[in-house]
């Protein structure tokens, strides 16, 4: 994990982490501070249910994401970053002021204009603040940049509801200190904005569209483009309409299910914040630094089962809010709650980072800005419909906790749909689990591998796992030709025809499958894809390897591109190599093996032959990883 914190030493990514983590610190103030308010100090001051109106005060900050996210890309891409992050910082400075003027009169309905208003400014700074990433981070740092980028986000958002939620608890001297402190931390936020080195702008001969309804509809279209993207894009905002009804009824959650006061309601607020920034840090150690996709699926499990418990542990309503953070820590059940709470957001960590990293990874550089706002349209729009079904479920009598069970269900719905909608999910899902917990892999020379244009991958063949391993470390996606029998085994060959594998036989098998191979392997060439095959056509049944068969020079004859040599080491004595073991306790032994993965410089494809394919492959095998 240290590799990501390196990136604090950059001026860039440390003046741009203390500028958004002092934004998201004042959203979080300020809008903890006015639901603590509504939520305990509002009688007679309100004509409407403080669990209501706490709701319809999420909902105007959402607002402005939807009507201006549009506007805001657009901005995003005409203008170079550093100076449009100073210009949005001097407006939160001016909101700030506005806030302390609601604050001083008492007004809550003044305050929930600012919150409105608050929204804007973070609408306009949300196309940039994850579009500035890949200007300024390799492809190799994107998930541990986005990590840290979440995890101090989530940290701000937790010191925040604290000191917010805290501060106001003691009325006139807590206000002061409150409108003391957002002014300060405006003024800070933009102070470090100006140490932001300059970032281009993208296009700067983009015309701006004004029309907000017209734009939007264009922004969302460009979102559209990439449809594994544009289906991130769908997750992403679930994750905010099921963290919004969480975030959104804690603080009721908190009063009306466990009987606790404001200070209760931190402490769940906190272990949630806590939760998703160590499960947003994790995201690079278990990623191994690639876009793991398979973390999405383990994510949203966790998010639903601990949801579940939630609502299991605390079936019951209507208490008054008479316990303290350490009374509360006394009752019945509440470690178990507090563990749920906790693990809800370290699943959400685990969901939301890739789904970020992927957006950034495979969208097209020249309207990242505008495809950001195209995500951030529909997640306003996810969170606007959370906030109206939550208001109607709470009109309608349905309980908090019950409002946490069908969320949690209704996540386990929708997490099934989009898998089922692109397959790749669970594919690196299961591929995830195989390199997770039976090997050890240690990569090396993956760098050989173009980033883009098409290659074919040649590689030794231990294993019934071997195109999994590789995959599964490859940041392109990779075509395998593989023998139909393996092609055809129970599991893997869901994952297999997920990842569009080739299924090949020899001559004397299936002549017409091998035909339809070849045109297929020259076929994804001339796309540009990569593809991976095993020339030695079987598994090794001895440990060592076997002849290269001459496929490989005819591929590359009739598709001329360049041939980067890979090889497997220590598969021999694992799980699923053909090696046989008789005694129990070495078998138990081969559930754990360390595996090195090498890649060698790429030859040129006027210089492939079998011969010296089979020699380097040789090579590469026998040096130590």
């Amino acid at each position: 994990m240290a590799s990501q914190f390196q990136l604090f030493k950059r001026k860039f990514f440390s003046s741009y982490f203390i500028t958004q983590a002092l934004g998201a610190f004042n959203d979080s103030i300020f809008k903890q501070a006015l639901i603590t308010i509504i939520t305990f100090f509002s009688v007679g001051k309100i004509a409407h249910d403080p669990a209501i109106m706490t709701t319809i005060a999420m909902g105007l900050f959402i607002l402005p994401f939807f009507l201006f996210s549009a506007t805001a890309g657009q901005l995003a891409e005409k203008y170079e970053k550093s100076g449009l992050i100073q210009k949005i910082k001097i407006l939160e400075i001016t909101i700030m002021v506005l806030a302390v003027i609601g604050l001083y009169f008492d007004s809550i309905y003044f305050l929930l204009l600012v919150l409105f208003l608050l929204g804007l400014q973070s609408t306009l700074f949300g196309p940039i603040k994850y579009s500035i990433l890949p200007q300024h981070l390799k492809e190799e740092e994107l998930v541990g940049g986005n990590g840290m980028v979440e995890m101090g986000t989530f940290l701000a958002i937790l010191i925040g509801t604290i000191v917010g939620g805290a501060l106001v608890s003691y009325q006139e001297t807590g206000e002061l200190l409150l409108s003391i402190l957002i002014v300060a931390v405006a003024v800070s936020g933009y102070l470090a904005s100006r140490r932001i080195p300059e970032t281009p702008a993208i296009q700067t001969d983009l015309t701006i569209n004004w029309n907000p309804v017209t734009e939007t509809w264009r922004t969302l279209k460009f979102a559209r483009e990439n449809r594994v993207v544009f289906l991130a894009i769908l997750g992403i905002s679930w994750f905010w309409f099921y963290g919004s009804v969480f975030l959104t009824q804690i603080n009721n959650f908190a009063k009306l299910s466990l009987n606790g006061n404001e200070f209760a309601a931190i402490l769940i607020l906190t272990l949630f914040s806590i939760g998703i920034g160590l499960g947003s840090a994790l995201c690079e150690k278990l990623s191994g630094k690639r876009v793991e996709l398979g973390l999405v699926p383990f994510g949203a499990i966790g998010m639903t089962w601990f949801a579940i418990d939630l609502y299991l542990a605390n079936p019951q309503t209507g208490y008054e809010g008479a316990l303290g953070a350490m009374e509360y820590l006394k009752s019945d059940g509440a470690i178990r709650t507090l563990l749920d709470c906790m693990l809800v957001g370290v699943f959400s960590g685990f969901y939301i980072v890739p789904l970020y990293a992927l957006v950034q990874e495979r969208s097209d550089r020249s309207k990242l800005s505008r495809i950001i706002a195209g995500n951030n349209i529909l997640n306003s729009l996810f969170m606007v419909v959370a906030a109206i079904l939550t208001a109607v479920w709470l009109w309608l009598g349905v309980t908090i906790p019950e409002i946490f069970f069908i969320t949690a269900i209704l996540n386990a719905v929708v997490a099934i749909y989009i898998f089922t909608l692109v397959p790749e999910f669970l594919m690196r899902f299961l591929v995830w689990l195989l390199i997770s917990t039976i090997y050890k892999v240690k990569p090396k020379g993956l760098d050989n591998i173009p980033h883009d244009g098409p290659c074919v991958l040649v590689c030794n063949h231990v294993s019934y796992v071997d195109s999994l391993i590789i995959g599964g470390y490859i940041r392109r996606p990779v075509r395998f030709v593989m023998y139909y029998k393996i092609f055809q085994i129970p599991v893997l060959s869901f994952i297999f025809k997920t990842a569009k594998a080739i299924p090949i036989a020899g001559k004397y098998e299936d002549e017409a499958l091998l035909t339809k191979a070849m045109y297929q392997v020259a076929e994804a060439l001339q796309n540009g894809e990569v593809v991976c095959i095993f020339p030695e056509g079987k598994l090794t049944s001895d440990g060592e390897m076997n002849e290269f068969k001459a496929g490989i020079e005819k591929i590359i004859e009739s598709t001329p591109v360049p041939v980067i040599p890979m090889a497997l080491q220590g598969l021999w004595h694992s799980l699923f190599s053909r090696k046989k073991v008789n005694k129990f306790s070495h078998r138990l032994k081969r559930l754990r093996t360390s595996v090195g993965l090498i890649a060698g410089e790429p030859i040129a494809p006027e210089e492939v032959t079998k011969e010296k394919l089979h020699r380097i492959v040789s090579e590469l095998r026998d040096n130590k990883p």
